[in-house]
């Protein structure tokens, strides 16, 4: 759906995650921000690799439960074009370029969501899948995103139903991806 055709009460930008030039920061345990938490995976699941990028497995457990990927592989924060980003760190381990961008990234909402939208930045035309998960851990659906290149993605359930509890975005794009601007809490469509 087009992101700009849904309107939030919620954004969240990571503005205000402490960050350093280059290759960026490395953050170990899981991102608490007001009505999300951020990291590598949900429990039940597995983490495996395909050459640089993280690949999830396994169906996650009742309830719906963050975890990080340990020291260097959950989440990192970096400078990009005049703003702060979010990524996964690959199983390379931060602080190599091949971790950047390239591990998993998993967002779980203190409430069910109708729709979301978000930024993904970077991008150098390869794809990012996208799994959205009610709060039993059952998959809504998967989808593909690409080729990539600096863009919003905006997502809305049929008839609005609010069941998605959260989502697990991989990619394999060469140089890896990252997250801006989560937009949530949707309460009705434009025009």
């Amino acid at each position: 759906m087009p992101h700009d055709s849904l309107r939030f009460s919620k954004i969240i930008d990571f503005d205000d995650v402490i960050s350093s030039i280059g290759i960026g920061s490395r953050i170990d345990e899981v991102l608490i921000r007001d009505g999300a938490v951020f990291g590598e995976r949900f429990a039940g699941q597995i983490r495996g690799a395909s050459g640089d990028f993280d690949v999830i497995s396994g169906v996650p457990v009742v309830p719906l439960t963050m975890l990080d990927g340990g020291p260097g592989q959950t989440l990192g924060a970096m400078h990009l074009l005049g703003t702060i980003v979010l990524h996964g760190h690959g199983h390379r381990t931060y602080p190599r370029v091949e971790a950047v961008g390239e591990g998993s990234l998993a967002v779980l909402f203190d409430r069910d969501q109708p729709s979301l939208a978000f930024d993904i930045r970077g991008g150098e035309q390869g794809f990012a899948t996208v799994r959205f998960f009610r709060r039993d851990g059952s998959v809504i659906d998967t989808l593909t995103l690409g080729p990539l290149a600096e863009d919003s993605f905006g997502f809305t359930r049929q008839n609005s139903q609010p069941d998605i509890a959260g989502f697990l975005l991989l990619n394999t794009d060469p140089q890896g991806i990252a997250l801006d601007n989560l937009r949530f809490e949707g309460f009705d469509l434009m025009g």
